[in-house]
């Protein structure tokens, strides 16, 4: 994250919220207390934005100047409501195609993800609130700015928002090598999400449990896996390359 994007103290981060700057995250010290800081708990309440209680010593790393226990970092893009990108994809005459990241944090595989994607042709990506990636310039420059062209929507429960994208007429494939499926044997052409899961223990039980498909790519070498980025490559292309068809 840049110094650039930080903010510190309890009234410059109340008042970026009142503003109505998008805050990635927000740093709190444990133990804090007192009358005045309700102010900014309600805010953080009312606005949805997610807080981290640390020690004292995360946030003096953070910066060395008063803080008062409160460190902010603002977003360098603005993020976009699931629920408008997909009526806006249909109204546009166009077959959506969706990217769902469960826990990928690592900064550069996600810069590369969105890279791909968006040359892909995908329509929008969607990372959960917690447990994701910080989209700091790291990232951008990865994506070679595609994170300034592409949306990304942020869920606050995944599961609410596969449910979602499954009732407007989507259908649900996750990348695991649990099953038998080749990726190239499937149809992508209907309205489609693809899931890709954490390079640790790929996509959530929970997600698979949802899923319309299950897909793997093969694999003749020694090494199990792909990196994510590599794979998420190779399935938005088999995607791609069937509705140029």
């Amino acid at each position: 994250m840049e110094k650039e994007n930080l903010i510190y103290g309890l009234r410059p981060v109340i008042e970026a919220i009142k503003s109505g700057k998008e805050i990635e995250k927000i740093f709190i010290q444990n133990g804090l207390r007192g009358e005045i800081y309700i102010e900014l708990f309600q805010l953080l309440k009312e606005n949805d934005v997610h807080s981290q209680y640390v020690p004292v010593e995360k946030l003096n790393k953070l910066t060395p100047k008063n803080h008062q226990g409160i460190v902010a970092y603002t977003s360098i893009i603005s993020y976009t409501k699931v629920e408008s990108v997909i009526p806006f994809i249909y109204e546009h005459g166009k077959t959506p195609l969706i990217l769902i990241l469960d826990r990928i944090t690592d900064v550069r595989n996600f810069g590369a993800i969105t890279r791909t994607a968006e040359c892909a042709g995908v329509d929008a990506i969607i990372v959960p609130t917690r447990g994701s990636a910080q989209i700091n310039s790291d990232a951008v420059k990865t994506s070679a700015g595609a994170l300034h062209k592409i949306p990304v929507c942020k869920s606050d429960n995944l599961k609410e928002t596969i449910d979602f994208l499954k009732k407007s007429g989507l259908q649900i494939i996750a990348a695991t090598e649990k099953t038998d499926d080749f990726h190239f044997k499937t149809d992508f052409t209907p309205p489609t999400a693809i899931i890709m899961g954490s390079e640790e223990d790929g996509v959530s039980p929970e997600y698979l449990r949802l899923c319309d498909h299950k897909v793997k790519i093969p694999l003749n070498g020694e090494i199990e896996s792909l990196n994510v980025s590599v794979a998420c490559g190779i399935i938005l292309y088999e995607a791609l390359r069937q509705r140029a068809i």
